[in-house]
């Protein structure tokens, strides 16, 4: 990745930080956009340490001219986009009832509208050149909805169609610009903290619980690896994709029964129903990439592990296979 061009949004904190810090490390050259500028100076100096060069570009990419001025300053000092990803997100914890009118427009245009917006600006500039990956970061719950969080999970399921629907125009016309999905299980980032509640207790990611660091390593290998069309990350995510393919009745009842406490903490929420989020503006102060459940989360995926050497795996066993027919 070291000639590459590669801008992240949501790059300030969470998984898009993380995944920043990831193609900085490998020397790729970086365009960090999110609105919180001090996270973003943060993001550039990590960058920046470990050998890359960063570029800052505050955004809120629930303004379409904000991204396209965003991509136009990024391929003007940075050089040709290479790869793009698309991470922004936003989210309110909280019963459909209690969601107000302009909470579910906000999370909407932030969380799918983002990524619709992002998507635009890095065609506007790939195309021309016939050459370019845009990542989608997704989720789980692109797939299956889950009590508290309708907002995020309606947006994630627009991202899923709108991408589909743009994988498929650019097959149609023999495009060599890419376009590939990670979704994401439960990550330990700083969202946890800073995310609009109107739930009795502390809010949590669902166990089983990751570290953003793997997120981070799923974003470089699909920019690396955009033949494929999606990459799951996580036996969760493989799971819950593939149980509410064949079950969604029983999905259903499931989460009607464990979705409440599954997203919270035994500890009251307090001050945070509260206090400021991050909804509506960015909060002040770098937040950095990992939330407050370390103690559980892991650092690695066996089943990613899996999924990103399915091809050679999948050699390796018709090889056997062949190799055992020989000896009968």
């Amino acid at each position: 990745m070291g000639d590459k061009v590669v801008v992240v949004t949501g790059a300030s904190a969470g998984v898009g930080r993380a995944a920043a810090r990831a193609f900085g490390k490998l020397g790729a050259t970086v365009g960090l956009v999110a609105r919180g500028e001090d996270g973003l100076n943060a993001a550039a100096r990590e960058i920046e340490d470990a050998g890359g060069r960063a570029l800052a570009l505050p955004t809120d990419v629930a303004h379409a001219d904000q991204v396209h001025a965003a991509a136009d300053r990024a391929e003007a000092e940075l050089g040709p986009i290479d790869v793009w990803v698309n991470d922004a997100m936003a989210s309110i914890f909280a019963p459909v009832r209690e969601i107000e009118p302009d909470e579910l427009r906000r999370v909407t245009e932030v969380t799918y509208l983002g990524q619709a917006y992002g998507a635009m600006a890095a065609l506007k500039h790939m195309l021309p050149r016939d050459r370019g990956t845009i990542v989608q970061v997704g989720s789980a719950l692109a797939y299956r909805g889950i009590p508290l969080q309708a907002a995020y999970c309606a947006a994630k399921h627009a991202v899923r169609g709108f991408t589909d629907s743009l994988r498929t125009e650019l097959m149609h016309e023999g495009r060599n610009v890419r376009v590939i999905s990670v979704h994401l299980p439960g990550m330990n980032t700083t969202q946890f903290e800073m995310v609009r509640l109107r739930m009795p207790r502390r809010p949590r990611p669902v166990p089983p619980v990751y570290q953003p660091e793997v997120a981070a390593r799923a974003i470089v290998w699909a920019a690396q690896n955009p033949h494929r069309r999606e990459l799951w990350v996580g036996g969760s995510t493989v799971m819950t994709i593939v149980g509410n393919r064949l079950a969604p009745w029983l999905a259903d009842r499931y989460l009607a029964r464990t979705g409440f406490d599954s997203q919270q903490t035994d500890q009251p929420a307090g001050a945070q129903r509260l206090q400021t989020d991050y909804v509506d503006a960015p909060l002040p102060g770098d937040h950095g990439s990992h939330g407050t459940f370390d103690d559980e989360a892991t650092e690695r995926s066996p089943q990613l592990w899996l999924a990103e050497h399915r091809r050679a795996l999948t050699a390796a066993a018709a090889a056997a296979g062949v190799a055992a027919l020989a000896r009968r």
